[in-house]
């Protein structure tokens, strides 16, 4: 049975073991809001099953980006009419095209990925909007791009937690698949602004985290791109500035390589 585990008064987290994704369930007075929906249609049926036996009253959804395992369970949550909401640049990306990569990219999920109709979000943020689930204000943010270039933030500030989608990484290191990473830095750190000492950070995947861990990720992200920007300069084949790296090397290549041609875009 999938089970929801509180971390904090009416805040759940879901750590699906298929990629290790984490989704999180917000309980107000009113309403209840789940952040991010998994990866096909079975897993995101298990995910409202557990969201029912926790709460049966009406539902929102957020997706922290477009990545096929944050938000291609949406089509289960759409059948209640639920409204989505994700960043304006996310939700424009999340169709047909998205699906064939993933299914070319996961041949083990293949056949339940290629079931899927990729659903994007209905209600659109640009860069914040405050949503209210009856007594308990839900702030969603998008402080700039990052791991990808739609990445929205959900801060729960009464419970004192933030879902911070794949800005932040638990469970391995950070992937630069599309990121940008020479922004990604200063993402985290206007992030870090709305956390206290004690703030539980729910990352996109493994488990919870404290402020302390994300200033740690925050300095090996500024690390990076400092790496990246020296190496543009000089010259450097991306091999070499990927060595340096605090990341492994086979990790941080598509960083290198995004990083050098957002250097150098006319």
């Amino acid at each position: 049975m999938t089970v929801l585990r509180e971390i904090a008064a009416g805040v759940h987290v879901l750590r699906h073991p298929v990629l290790d994704v984490n989704a999180t369930l917000v309980v107000g007075g009113e309403a209840a809001l789940v952040v991010d929906t998994l990866s096909t249609a079975g897993q995101a049926r298990q995910l409202l099953a557990a969201v029912r036996r926790v709460t049966p009253l009406p539902l929102q959804v957020v997706n922290t980006h477009h990545h096929f395992d944050h938000c291609f369970g949406n089509m289960v949550f759409t059948a209640d009419d639920c409204p989505i909401w994700s960043q304006e640049e996310a939700a424009a990306l999340v169709g047909p095209a998205l699906r064939d990569r993933a299914v070319s990219n996961h041949p083990d999920l293949a056949t339940d990925l290629a079931a899927v109709t990729p659903t994007p979000a209905t209600r659109l943020v640009r860069t914040a909007i405050d949503l209210d689930l009856g007594d308990r204000p839900v702030q969603l943010r998008h402080y700039g791009r990052g791991h990808s270039i739609g990445d929205l933030v959900a801060l729960i500030p009464d419970a004192d937690v933030l879902v911070a989608g794949d800005l932040i990484e638990e469970s391995g290191p950070p992937q630069f698949g599309d990121a940008y990473p020479l922004d990604w830095p200063d993402t985290v750190a206007a992030l870090m602004a709305a956390l206290t000492q004690q703030t539980q950070v729910v990352p996109g995947h493994g488990a919870v985290v404290t402020r302390r861990f994300v200033a740690a990720q925050h300095e090996q992200l500024a690390a990076l791109a400092w790496l990246i920007r020296e190496g543009d300069a000089d010259g450097a084949p991306p091999e070499r500035v990927a060595a340096k790296s605090p990341f492994p090397q086979e990790i941080t290549l598509p960083a290198v390589h995004r990083g050098y041609l957002h250097l150098n875009q006319p």
